[in-house]
């Protein structure tokens, strides 16, 4: 009765949820209710960490993985991360991705579409907890309007505190350096649990990615020291995470470049084609990248010299976090601002100078 109990109140604060997304206009009936359905179902196959745990037809793998994940919460928490209901469950979705995120972005510039939400107000990219209707939109999207649009996968998610997020057995990858991926990802959704600016993708997922990586980091090594199997495993993951960005980068620099020139749109399209068969050459792979890859790649990886900044001039991480709980919407000059650094410093100075 319990069990029921929850899912029904569950249903309920999906139909809520649903109900007002609806009504805002922003979105079809279909897409609202998919991600209410997928929301539901997670919900519905999560089990608590203790019966997954005892239960012999998990692989053992997971099971000594789960163990772990009340430490990685504690470890969070100690280091200034709010404690939440989140992670108590653990969900097997038989599918390689928790959600396929479709992301749109100009042909020509780096201007990404952006859709709004209430509460989280506007962000770029839509979630799908099926490849089919991911792709159907991102075909859909192309066709209608001028833009590039590509189709990524995401191992995890925050509800951002509408649901208690159970582990995904997508959070969970093969290889030795698991326990630090775990980790991350626990890290990086724990942070969201812990400050969201709505309206400010890029300072919200580079921030969590920052503290993640900077916890997850210290987490691997203590648990084992530099020379331990975990941290050699971390480390070769965190090299090659490394490449991705920096090739990313240089790619995204060159065609911001190319955009911002003077040269006709025959050549800049002809000299974008070059420049992304360059960036699939150096990174070895057949895919064929476009502007939305591009943009949700910074999406994550900037601001890090700014919070490297703020963690000194604060002291550590607790204090970083308490630092940035204090951020309003009105610290950013606009919506999605892409370049942030300027609100990281003023927040420096009001919240962590020295007296």
């Amino acid at each position: 009765m319990p069990r029921e109990c929850g899912r029904l109140r569950a249903m309920r604060s999906l139909l809520v949820l649903a109900c007002v997304l609806a009504g805002s206009g922003c979105f079809k009936t279909g897409y609202v209710l998919q991600a209410a359905a997928g929301q539901y179902e997670l919900l519905h196959v999560a089990r608590p960490l203790k019966t997954v745990r005892d239960d012999p037809q998990v692989p053992e793998r997971v099971r000594a993985l789960l163990a772990k994940v009340p430490a990685i919460k504690r470890y969070g928490e100690l280091n200034g991360l709010t404690p939440t209901g989140n992670y108590e469950r653990y969900a097997d979705l038989k599918r390689p991705a928790a959600v396929w995120v479709v992301q749109a972005c100009a042909p020509l510039s780096f201007t990404p579409k952006r859709w709004s939400f209430p509460i989280v107000g506007t962000v770029p990219y839509l979630g799908y907890f099926d490849v089919k209707p991911a792709r159907a939109y991102a075909a859909q999207l192309a066709k209608e309007e001028p833009l590039d649009v590509t189709v990524r996968t995401a191992s995890a998610y925050s509800t951002l505190g509408w649901f208690k997020d159970p582990v995904l057995s997508t959070m969970i990858p093969e290889g030795p350096d698991a326990f630090g991926s775990l980790a991350n990802v626990i890290l990086h959704e724990s942070v969201h649990a812990t400050v969201y600016v709505p309206s400010q993708s890029a300072f919200n997922e580079s921030l969590a990615s920052f503290i993640a990586d900077e916890l997850t980091w210290r987490l691997v090594v203590g648990r084992g020291g530099l020379q331990s199997d975990e941290a050699k495993a971390y480390l070769e993951g965190e090299a090659r995470g490394e490449r991705f960005v920096k090739e990313f980068h240089a790619a995204y620099e060159d065609l911001d470049a190319l955009y911002k020139s003077e040269r006709s749109e025959e050549e800049k399209r002809t000299m974008k084609a070059a420049r992304l068969e360059a960036l699939s050459r150096a990174l070895g792979t057949k895919r064929q990248f476009n502007n939305a890859d591009l943009v949700g790649f910074r999406t994550y990886d900037t601001g890090r010299p700014a919070f490297e900044r703020l963690m000194r001039a604060c002291g550590g991480l607790p204090k970083l976090l308490a630092a940035v709980k204090t951020l309003k919407e009105s610290d950013f000059t606009e919506r999605q601002q892409g370049e942030f650094g300027a609100v990281v410093d003023a927040l420096a100075r009001r919240a962590c100078a020295s007296p």
